[in-house]
């Protein structure tokens, strides 16, 4: 059977997907999308890494692109070592940035090595 990568899912069917590396090591879930209003286009995938049953976790604002879709295990492939995520800039869910800042938004490109699209 041929399977191929959908070209729209919904935000439900995204958030709690897993997300691996291409070592094929577990580096989260996704817990939320955050959408620019003013484009329309999905920002940032928020992975949670780390922790216990919910508890303990970092959150993490990954670029939208940094993501593939593995349509086969349903699951989101991120180029990144386990080790390089750790040391990324996070945050915990009580303790947001302010996402919506371009300098915030540069600096998390940069990290992921991603062309901001704005």
């Amino acid at each position: 059977m041929t399977h191929h990568n959908p070209h729209l899912l919904s935000s439900s069917t995204i958030t709690g997907d897993k997300v691996k590396n291409m070592q094929d090591e577990q580096l989260g879930d996704i817990k939320d999308l955050m959408i620019d209003l003013s484009s329309g286009r999905i920002a940032y995938a928020v992975l949670s890494f780390g922790g216990f049953l919910g508890l303990g976790d970092k959150l993490f604002a990954v670029p939208w692109p940094a993501l593939t879709l593995d349509a086969d295990d349903k699951m989101f492939v991120l180029n990144i070592s386990k080790d390089r995520l750790k040391h990324a800039p996070g945050f915990d869910k009580n303790n947001r940035p302010d996402m919506a800042s371009q300098q915030w938004g540069r600096e998390i490109y940069q990290y992921y090595d991603i062309e901001p699209y704005w």
